[in-house]
């Protein structure tokens, strides 16, 4: 027993002598190594391409750190790091990045892969990402390096002429959106074409609440298959926004700041006084006396408009980690004067993120906040742009005692300057968005996500007309105030499950979302009659509006609507070749009838990687082969409230009762139990490919869009309804069409890269059905009434089956007679010198452009950078009504004419029917933007990059239009696609000078 005790104490002390000695033996051999890592030393390195040539002004930032430098034109870099732990993140426009260990080298050499080569790119889609090569939809992705430098508040303009198949229309107020849409117009209502937005996950999230300079990409789902996981809201595609984020072991500081200066691009050519007086000597006659001639000779758009606006925009922003936990904080500042007078707008936004992991990774925890205060200043455009054209120019803006030109007796007829001046029209939009959001890994491969959030916005708008205002004459001041709440809350839970074995992987996605909206929260109120204008829309007890109709209420309805969905997905591979996407979407909404608030929104689609294939083993051309088909059921639910499918009732005047007048009501809109969504099934078929070495990829998509039970309010009889008219499901759209994108890089040695894409987009549009079995009648609806001048009545376009949306209907123009009349040709074939009537209406043309294009170059030389793209449209027509009203000989004693009227005879009383003499041809090229920029070596210890440009916006257009620019909506029917309707504001040229630092 002895024995053992002796051995097992003689086993432990060579224990510990053993494990002693062995400790300070490593120590002794290590004492080297650690000396070696704790030295700070100098890393030497060059960075190429595939090829071996050399890449300038590539990033290598000392990983957890801010210490950053770029390469020298031949490739090379210097940096000190502190240890052999030390790791370096190279980065590079257009390629994909790298992280490399130091160890024990001194020097570096580093190849970088080409982006387009990498088809592992992320690409957002709903609830998740995904990798481009195992997309199966159409899907367009656009980062921040490829944006538009544009002068905008709104994220839509850098995506302009970018996404085949994407129609974006601005103007050039400020405080007008843009008009979006994607593959085609399928609705007939106003408003309701526009893509659904989500942004960093948020469904419906305002675009107001994302600086351009915060956003990293951009992804636009187009076809159902893509979009049909959002269900009801998707008809008309998906928008997918991304903002920037911290990465885990950087902190990074950037500030982009830019100015620009705008001038007016084009004006419409109106007679100057003297040319004015001149024709009418001409034709012997004279101004009316009443109008008096002062001598002058005032351009009107030059006095109301800035002969430069100057606009500014900075943005900085903080990105950064600590251990587990990332964080993010931007403010940006964003000052956009229009170059008419007094037109403004001014935002703020501040956004502030927060994400930390915990237990072991398995929890992450993140919360984020944004807040967007936005200012307008705007003019009443109305007003301002009929008298800034047909004002008499022979007179003075003031008369000799101060007072502005004016004749009130003429209704409508006012001075452009004194409408700047007499009248104050400011609103200011409060928007705020806080989401929550909680993710935990339960096993391998689950993840369960939670996202809360909440968005309020707070309108307020005030109006004030003095007491020398053309627009409230005798008023003696007339304010109007508003202020409105709306708030949005959405609650998405959903799990994600991924799972490979053997050649197989599958991606499940099962969620819950609840949406809720209440809108129409406060009220407004106008009156009148002030003392004075001192005190304006802020004192509303000080006014005199002398009798009880003087003083008005807005019609303000608080409205609550509710939107409930389950869905799923299926996402299945096969050996990396084979790909299978199934998704279902249950939607139900309170806004639509007892019997139809549920749907479902089913989606399939299948990808096949050819390159996989043995049988192309051999082959040197396609680096790369994926066919995608699909097939998928989306909804278009906007622009309704919680009202649409029941009986409304309105203000119906008064009525006297019991010695007092009481406010009657009436029904104004019937009910519809049956009202549903909007429903558009679409088929897609894409190639995608890569061939040369990746030198040349691109895709092909062919789409068939067809959308049914059409919205719209169809007539019905009184004597079965309250109401002449019933919101109903009738009607079906149809849009086919074919998109290709196709990116090159024909050169590519040492310094130098040309880059090279382009991307062409046909669609075509047919309303293909207007009646069904309960509104069997209806096969025409006339739609853009225009008026002017005898025209109350005459509608310019028509819906109507067979025909596509924007479908004009105008009076065929048969030329001058002997005597200098235009003449027209009625239905029977009679050619007249008088106006025709409404039966010889005849099909002119469409709105809908043919084809729609885009074609982007990037050059970079050492250290510059070059950048053109030019967009257009070919294959529309646009009716320039603008022109026609002003062309009016007649109106030449009374009202300014265009220079086009010189033509025209005198004695031509209908030279300005709206007709198709009127219907111009839509094409154009535009010189979109061209961007110079400069990236200098950095030479300061705390900043990492410097780089400075100067660019360029709407540089040209070559077009054959003769109105102000023809870029016009083709979507809604009001005024109607593609129509000039007089209410322009003109489009300007800008030149803007930028940098983007990072420290």
């Amino acid at each position: 027993m002895r024995k053992k005790v002796m051995r097992f104490f003689c086993f432990a002390l060579v224990q510990k002598t053993t494990l002693f000695f062995l400790i300070t033996l490593l120590q002794f051999f290590a004492t080297p190594v650690l000396a070696f890592q704790q030295q700070e030393r100098t890393i030497k390195g060059k960075i190429t391409d595939e090829n071996k040539a050399p890449l300038a002004n590539v990033s290598v930032t000392l990983q957890g750190s801010s210490k950053s430098v770029m390469t020298d034109p031949d490739g090379n870099f210097e940096i000190i790091v502190p240890s052999a732990k030390a790791v370096l993140q190279i980065t590079s426009v257009g390629y994909v990045a790298k992280e490399i260990a130091v160890g024990s080298q001194t020097t570096i050499t580093v190849a970088l892969t080409l982006t387009s080569k990498q088809l592992s790119d992320v690409v957002v889609t709903g609830y998740g990402k995904t990798s481009k090569r195992n997309i199966t939809g159409s899907v367009t992705s656009i980062s921040s390096e490829n944006f538009n430098q544009v002068v905008t508040g709104s994220p839509t303009q850098l995506l302009q002429g970018k996404v085949p198949g994407l129609n974006i229309a601005r103007s050039g107020d400020p405080n007008i959106k843009p008009t979006v849409i994607l593959r085609g117009p399928s609705t007939l209502r106003d408003g309701a074409n526009e893509p659904f937005y989500v942004i960093d996950g948020v469904p419906g999230a305002a675009l107001e609440l994302v600086a351009p300079t915060d956003i990293v990409s951009i992804d636009v789902l187009k076809d159902a298959s893509s979009t049909a996981i959002y269900g009801s809201r998707a008809a008309n595609g998906v928008i997918m926004v991304t903002t920037r984020r911290a990465k885990q072991g950087q902190t990074i500081l950037t500030y982009n700041p830019y100015v620009a200066f705008e001038k007016v691009a084009n004006q419409i050519d109106m007679l100057t006084g003297d040319e004015l007086r001149d024709y009418l000597s001409q034709n012997g006659q004279t101004l009316l006396s009443q109008y008096n001639d002062s001598g002058a000779n005032t351009n009107w758009q030059k006095e109301v408009m800035r002969p430069t606006g100057v606009s500014h925009n900075h943005n900085l922003a903080i990105n950064g980690s600590q251990g587990n936990t990332l964080f993010g904080a931007s403010i940006n500042y964003f000052d956009n004067q229009g170059i008419v007078k007094i037109s403004r707008l001014k935002r703020v936004t501040a956004r502030g993120n927060l994400e930390s992991k915990f237990f072991n990774e398995r929890l992450k925890l993140g919360i984020s906040i944004t807040n967007s205060t936005t200012r307008h200043n705007d003019v009443d455009q109305g007003a301002l742009f009929n008298n800034m054209l047909t004002y008499m120019p022979t007179v003075n803006v003031r008369r000799p005692d101060g007072s502005f030109t004016e004749d009130f007796s003429r209704g409508g007829y006012l001075n452009p300057v004194g409408i700047l001046a007499n009248n104050v029209l400011k609103s200011k939009e409060e928007k705020t968005l806080l989401t929550g959001l909680a993710e935990v890994k339960i096993l391998k491969g689950l993840v369960y996500t939670l996202s809360i959030s909440g968005q309020k916005e707070q309108t307020t708008r005030d109006i004030y007309y003095n007491a020398s205002s053309g627009q409230a004459v005798g008023a003696n001041g007339r304010a109007y105030r508003s202020n409105f709440e709306n708030t949005k809350q959405v609650i998405e839970s959903y799990f994600n499950y991924d799972r490979s074995w053997g050649q197989h992987n599958i991606k499940l996605l099962g969620g819950y979302s609840w949406q809720q909206d209440r809108i129409g929260d406060g009220f407004g109120i106008s009156t009148q009659g002030y003392t004075n204008d001192l005190l304006t829309y802020y004192n509303y007890a000080v006014s005199n509006p002398f009798t009880v109709g003087n003083v008005r209420f807005d019609n303000a309805i608080i409205s609550t609507l509710r939107l409930i969905s389950f869905y799923g997905r299926i996402n299945y591979q096969y050996d990396d070749k084979y790909l299978l996407q199934v998704s279902l979407r249950n939607d139900g909404s309170s806004a639509f009838g007892k019997n139809n608030r549920w749907g479902y929104f089913p989606a399939v689609s299948a990808g096949w990687r050819i390159t996989r294939e043995s049988f192309m083993a051999g082959q040197k051309i396609f680096d790369e082969l994926k066919l995608r088909a699909g097939y998928g059921v989306s909804g278009n639910s906007l622009g309704f409230d919680a009202f649409t499918s029941i009986v409304r009732y309105g203000l119906g005047g008064k009525f006297y009762l019991n010695g007092n007048y009481q406010t009657g009501l009436l029904p104004v809109q019937n009910d519809n139990r049956d009202l549903k969504w909007e429903s558009t099934a679409m088929t897609n078929i894409g190639l995608d490919f890569a061939i040369f070495n990746n030198k040349v990829s691109g895709s092909i998509d062919y789409y068939i869009k067809n959308t049914s039970d059409l919205i719209y309010n169809y007539p019905v009889s009184t004597t079965q309804y309250f109401v002449s008219t019933m919101t109903a499901n009738v009607g079906k759209v149809k849009n086919t069409g074919i998109e290709l994108t196709l990116t090159a890089i024909p050169v590519s040695t040492k310094g130098f890269t040309w880059t090279t894409s382009a991307n062409l987009a046909h669609n075509k549009n047919e309303v293909t059905s207007l009646a069904n079995d309960k509104f069997p009648s209806l096969t025409v609806i006339p739609t853009a009434y225009l008026g002017g001048k005898g025209q109350t009545n005459v509608w310019s376009q028509v819906i109507r089956e067979g025909e596509p949306l924007g479908t004009f209907s105008l009076w065929h123009y048969a030329g001058k007679n002997d005597a200098g009349t235009s003449t027209f040709l009625t239905a029977d074939g009679k050619v007249i010198a008088s106006q025709p009537s409404t039966n010889d209406l005849m099909i002119a043309g469409n709105a809908q452009p043919k084809l729609m294009f885009g074609w982007n170059n990037s050059f970079t030389y050492k250290n510059f950078d070059l950048n053109f793209f030019l967009r257009g449209v070919t294959g529309n027509k646009i009716l320039n009504n603008t022109l026609a009203q002003l062309n009016n000989p007649a109106d030449s004693k009374t009202l300014n004419i265009p220079k086009f009227t010189l033509g025209e005879s005198y004695k031509d009383n209908i030279a300005y029917l709206t007709s198709d003499r009127f219907l111009e041809d839509g094409s154009y090229i535009r010189m979109d933007n061209a961007t110079l920029g400069y990236s200098l070596n950095a030479k300061v210890k705390y900043i990492s990059k410097m780089r400075f440009y100067l660019s360029t916006n709407n540089l040209f257009t070559i077009t054959g239009y003769r109105g102000i620019d023809p870029e016009i909506s083709i979507g809604g029917l009001t005024p109607g696609p593609g129509i000039d309707a007089k209410n322009f504001y003109p489009k300007t040229r800008s030149f803007i000078f930028g940098a983007n630092l990072m420290f």
